[in-house]
């Protein structure tokens, strides 16, 4: 488990988290994120240089809480590295509930705004994006070597195209503002992976989730 921060400083990493899903890195501002995490700016600028400093320190915070939820997940029980992979991707479905904001990803969102203005935030968004994709990319390996050992993918690449796709279902459902855009999307990304690691017919067994297409008949 990756320790977090606590006080006034976690206060404000939290509140950074919140405001900045839902107003834009841009349109975030100290004050904003002061009164958000009911600090005064004094305490801000006791703990952060900047805006920017506090966004470097925001990717770091969001990795280490969105990094302790998934390393408590029940899937690392399962035996089988394939329906480890398969249910990650299903309990990302299953976190998109509530506002917009709510289950969109801190990272998508900043790094749109600053990959070619902010290079250090960039960088630090790129360095949790892969931080991600590397937990993933462990269970990859392993249902690769069992289930496709002769197939030319990578398992980071894999890993990293299910962060892409995660990724651009928010921004479809931003886009459509519609939640259930980002179901559809990463009920798609289930059974693309699926079929990367083909289960023998001797081994096949139903699995108890909705298809692509009932995903789309179901509301969010």
């Amino acid at each position: 488990m990756i320790e977090l921060t606590e006080g006034p400083k976690r206060k404000l990493l939290d509140a950074a988290l919140r405001v900045i899903r839902v107003q834009g890195y841009a349109g975030s501002s100290v004050d904003d994120i002061c009164r958000e995490a009911g600090v005064t700016k004094g305490s801000f600028f006791h703990h952060f240089k900047g805006k920017d400093e506090l966004a470097i320190a925001a990717t770091e915070h969001w990795t280490g809480v969105t990094g302790n939820m998934f390393e408590s997940a029940p899937f690392h029980s399962l035996a089988d590295p394939r329906e480890r992979v398969l249910a990650y991707i299903d309990l990302r479905a299953s976190l998109i509930q509530g506002e917009l904001a709510d289950f969109s990803c801190l990272l998508g969102t900043m790094v749109q705004e600053t990959y070619s203005t902010h290079p250090d935030i960039r960088d630090a968004c790129n360095r949790a994006i892969l931080f991600h994709a590397r937990t993933v990319e462990a269970d990859l390996i392993e249902a690769k070597r069992l289930y496709a050992p002769k197939a030319s993918w990578e398992p980071l690449d894999v890993a990293l195209f299910a962060q892409a796709a995660i990724q651009g279902a928010f921004i479809l459902a931003k886009a459509q503002h519609d939640a259930a855009a980002a179901t559809r999307t990463i009920a798609h990304l289930h059974e693309y992976v699926a079929s990367l690691l083909p289960v023998p017919a001797a081994k096949a067994t139903p699995r108890s989730r909705p298809s692509a297409a009932a995903a789309r008949r179901s509301p969010t």
